[in-house]
């Protein structure tokens, strides 16, 4: 990565890899909370000149450390100071909405110096779709500059009529400030001696302040919460040391990616750019984090379904049942010059939103929230039938409405992402065949659960829709030449009919027969779909592969897992393999071993993946991704109306033992280890509180 982000809650902040953000920069680095851009400059100087950068470390995503030192100094052949004389040990973490940062400045000169150390703050309170360049409009202005003895309060009024302000504050007397608002701090250090200014960065929004704490306290406490956080989340242990470092990053980069906004913690979609609440983005990492701590997805399904869409407006592609795509919360969404509060054009939101709600309930047989949420759940059934079908021909569809929504409402939402075999895109209405295998699941697992709170009745129709779906889907998506279901029906009802990643996440919905389910888990491991580093957005035959686009041949590791718990549940075990050793492959050549959101459709023969320009990184979906390796490796499924847990285990060829602690099923936990035997993979049960009986194929 060439930036380093930091992040905690709502509050995250972008810089260069030095720790800076500096004038003039083009890229969106900033203090960020609410969209809305809280310190646009940042930069420390020595005697006025930038420090060296030696090292900068983020495989910690809620603290950064930089080291840095001092240019050799002459003047006029008179000695400032003595090149890597001075040390610079920046180390900044965000706690309960502030960010703090301590400044460590150590002297290696043999005798004493002094020199001039300086901190260059501002804020433009840019909205996040100006900074990136998406939308211009209306905007507000500064309404002041307030310099106190060891504080700084710059003022803005947006045009929504938020009082948004920057409080910053220094515990070590300046020597001086400039008009700029540039602190100086004159500093005398003997050899090995140390000097610590610390600083505290708030934002205000209409007067809410967050409590600044001791920085040593707040640390303490930020500390614990990722003990907690671990302490509380399934563990595991492998002979692959690759495989351990990929699924501990991905259980930092979500703990990093959570947020509460009061109905407890969901994760965001992504750093930079997407730390908001997301319906897609969020329900799909929820679902890969079931096996790492389910109460995530109780509190994503609240959140989501406090901002259920009520009414119909085309500004926002709204409809009453229907689950949001994005929220923001800046000053363009404020004055309603962006239809993000919140917009929902997205067409597979709502199903996975009752998808996860079924699995949950498996998980954790918690049948009290599944009755609470009955009234969402309703109307998002009835959203589906009333507004996602509305030709009445069972499946799915999307048309934007909205002069400023999106085009392709799918995951691949990019504008070339659904194109004929031909190259012509698609034109709406689109259907979509994940969307159909989601609402497919949906209906079928929620029917049985339905049945058992009484709702029989209402579970029978359930199942009746989703055979007429089946049976449609069977006939109309079936691409008998290539033996694969195509991407979608277009507004014609004719196939696109290239071949994608899409099918593979109908394979954990039961939608397919198992003879063309066995086809499409042959084909994803294919040459033209995989090649090395994971399955390929789109066949290397198609007209519109290029591994360097967004959704059509790049590698999506979000989009394996979903594929991964498909090949799991359909028994496909040696394909499934053959698909997280290539995700590992990649995955050794990041930087932390952490996936990123995506990367090039090339293949393995260039030696290492080729990072796609502008990935987030961390991402969410893409840092659940390794978990559902384990949940792929075991083949589990838990089923919480019978009670029961079955698994068919199965390793990685380079692994000869996985252990698996902790694991929160029903009324407690699971504990076990597989090991490679003689005969197949033998399990060794260490523990079962879950209230479940295990069965072992």
């Amino acid at each position: 990565m060439d930036y380093r982000v930091i992040k905690e809650n709502d509050l995250f902040l972008m810089t260069d890899r030095d720790g800076d953000i500096p004038a003039g920069d083009v890229t969106g680095l900033g203090l960020y909370t609410r969209d809305t851009r809280f310190i646009s400059r940042m930069e420390i100087r020595i005697n006025g000149h930038k420090p060296l950068l030696l090292s900068s470390a983020a495989d910690e995503n809620y603290i950064s450390t930089f080291r840095l030192t001092n240019p050799h100094m002459e003047e006029n052949g008179e000695l400032q100071l003595w090149r890597e004389s001075v040390e610079v040990e920046r180390t900044r973490f965000i706690y309960e909405g502030a960010l703090y940062e301590t400044l460590k400045l150590t002297s290696y000169y043999p005798k004493a110096i002094q020199f001039d150390f300086s901190v260059l703050l501002d804020a433009d309170f840019a909205d996040m779709f100006v900074v990136r360049g998406f939308q211009h409009g209306e905007l507000g202005s500064k309404t002041g500059d307030q310099i106190d003895q060891g504080q700084r309060v710059i003022g803005y009024l947006g045009a929504d009529g938020v009082r948004r302000e920057t409080k910053i504050k220094w515990n070590t007397p300046a020597s001086r400030i400039s008009e700029s608002g540039e602190l100086h701090f004159d500093v005398k250090l003997n050899h090995r001696e140390s000097n610590e200014i610390t600083l505290f960065i708030a934002p205000i929004i209409d007067g809410v302040e967050p409590q600044q704490h001791e920085t040593a306290d707040a640390m303490k406490k930020l500390r614990a919460s990722y003990k907690d956080w671990n302490n509380s989340s399934t563990a595991i242990q492998s002979d692959v040391p690759l495989f351990d470092k990929l699924y501990h990053r991905g259980v930092q980069d979500l703990r990093v990616l959570l947020t509460d906004l009061g109905y407890g913690a969901f994760p965001v979609a992504g750093l930079p750019w997407y730390s908001v609440p997301f319906g897609r983005d969020s329900l799909i990492a929820a679902l890969q984090m079931l096996s790492l701590n389910p109460q995530i997805a109780k509190g994503t399904l609240l959140t989501l379904a406090a901002y259920q869409g009520q009414n119909e407006d085309e500004w926002r592609d709204e409809q009453p049942g229907k689950i949001m795509h994005e929220i923001r919360y800046g000053e363009l969404a404020g004055t309603n010059q962006v239809p993000f509060t919140p917009y929902y054009g997205t067409i597979d939101a709502t199903p996975l939103f009752l998808l996860l709600a079924a699995e949950y309930y498996h998980w954790t047989v918690d049948a009290a929230f599944v009755s609470a949420l009955m009234p969402h759940l309703n109307a998002a059934l009835t959203w589906i039938r009333a507004f996602g079908d509305c030709d009445e021909d069972s499946f799915v569809e999307y048309d934007q409405k909205s002069s400023k929504g999106i085009a392709n409402q799918g995951w691949k939402d990019s504008a070339d992402s659904v194109v004929h075999r031909s190259g012509d895109y698609a034109e709406a209405p689109i259907a979509l065949v994940e969307v159909q295998g989601y609402v497919y699941q949906a209906l079928t697992r929620l029917a049985p659960i339905f049945r058992s709170l009484g709702h029989e009745e209402q579970a029978d129709g359930m199942l009746s829709e989703a055979e007429l779906l089946r049976e449609r889907f069977e006939r109309d998506f079936w691409m008998e030449d290539e033996q694969f279901y195509a991407i979608a029906l277009d507004k014609e009802k004719k196939r696109v009919d290239s071949v994608t990643s899409n099918a593979g996440h109908i394979l954990m919905s039961g939608i397919a027969s198992p003879e063309r389910a066995k086809a499409v888990a042959e084909r994803l491991i294919a040459p033209d779909l995989f090649g090395g580093y994971g399955i390929r957005t789109m066949s290397t035959d198609a007209s519109g592969y290029n591994p360097m686009s967004y959704h059509d041949g790049s590698i999506w590791p979000h989009d394996n897992s979903m594929c991964l718990l498909g090949l799991s549940h359909g028994g496909f075990a040696e394909e499934a393999v053959t698909v997280m050793q290539g995700l590992l492959n990649a995955a050794e050549k990041f930087e932390y071993n952490r996936l990123p959101e995506l990367y090039c459709g090339y293949d393995d023969s260039l030696g290492a993946p080729v990072p796609y320009p502008v990935a987030c990184s961390p991402q969410a979906w893409a840092a659940g991704t390794p978990l559902t390796f384990v949940q792929a490796l075991l083949a589990l499924q838990p089923d919480g109306l019978s009670r029961q847990i079955t698994i068919k285990p199965a390793l990685l060829h380079s692994m000869n033992m996985l252990k698996v602690e902790r694991l929160q099923i029903g009324s407690g936990t699971l504990s076990l280890r597989v090991t490679r035997g003689t005969e197949g993979p033998e399990v060794e049960v260490l523990a079962n509180s879950t209230g479940y009986e295990l069965l072992i194929s």
